[in-house]
């Protein structure tokens, strides 16, 4: 459907830094919604000046798939209305359509009261609202984000909002917008803090060992269409620092969270 489907433009996601669309492609009878992201839609970054965010989004949905995560939506490049750009499927939630409910409990991520941390969440920080109450991010001690916080690790992301985390009607969590990942440098900035320190599972160690593996059997060369050999490096340096010392990162760096957090 996306990789041959005819893109019609149903509307601009204002919200986007760059120039991100809501597409519908048609392919006979069926339809599919998708996010459409144009190269020519993207402002230059001085600290990613390799490649495209585009080239970067695929990046991370091949590094997603080779572990087996499904963590991204599927992720293509290809030619758009407004040129060749990124092509992602499009994930319904909860409370999308008109005639459903939202969840009424905390999201994923959340800002709650000060010292009214939800059960089962894990408090990141605390900060101040613009009404000047103190307030505590936190995030749910979920599984699904415990694994997505190991990915962020992995491709570097710089930019994990809790915007950026969409819990599916299907029941899975994904992550979107990835077009500030894979760099060379240690830039990992993310609101997923809530496990720093804490060890890895075996079983999450044996599919990073996979990831590995997948980069000495075809993965690299299919990075490398999209990101610097010196970047893939790093992120094959990066793999080897886990399975040798499979502990979470502390946020002992400046700016460790992405600004705004959502």
């Amino acid at each position: 459907m996306l990789q041959r489907g005819e893109l019609t433009v149903i509307g601009r996601i204002r919200s986007a830094s760059n120039a991100t669309f809501l597409c519908e492609a048609r392919l006979g009878e069926r339809t599919e919604h998708c996010v459409y992201k144009p190269i020519a839609g993207e402002a230059p970054l001085w600290d990613f000046p390799d490649g495209t965010l585009a080239g970067r989004e695929r990046g991370a949905y091949l590094v997603s798939a080779a572990l087996g995560w499904n963590i991204v939506p599927y992720t293509i490049i290809r030619d758009g209305p407004a040129g060749p750009g990124m092509l992602q499927r499009w994930v319904d939630q909860p409370g999308d359509q008109m005639d459903e409910e939202p969840s009424s409990g905390p999201d994923l991520v959340d800002l709650c009261p000060a010292g009214q941390v939800p059960p089962g969440y894990l408090p990141i920080l605390q900060a101040y609202d613009y009404a000047g109450e103190r307030v505590v991010l936190v995030h749910a001690d979920d599984p699904r984000l415990r694994r997505l916080a190991v990915f962020d690790v992995l491709i570097n992301n710089a930019d994990r909002k809790g915007g950026h985390i969409l819990c599916g009607v299907d029941g899975n969590v994904y992550g979107v917008d990835h077009g500030v990942t894979l760099h060379e440098q240690d830039k990992l900035r993310t609101v997923l803090w809530g496990w720093a320190g804490k060890p890895i599972d075996d079983q999450t160690l044996e599919q990073i060992a996979g990831l590995r593996d997948a980069l000495c059997d075809g993965l690299a060369d299919a990075l490398s269409e999209h990101i610097t050999e010196r970047e893939i490096a790093a992120l094959r340096s990066r793999i080897i620092a886990l399975l040798e010392n499979p502990v979470m990162p502390t946020p002992d760096r400046p700016r460790p969270i992405p600004w705004p957090a959502f």
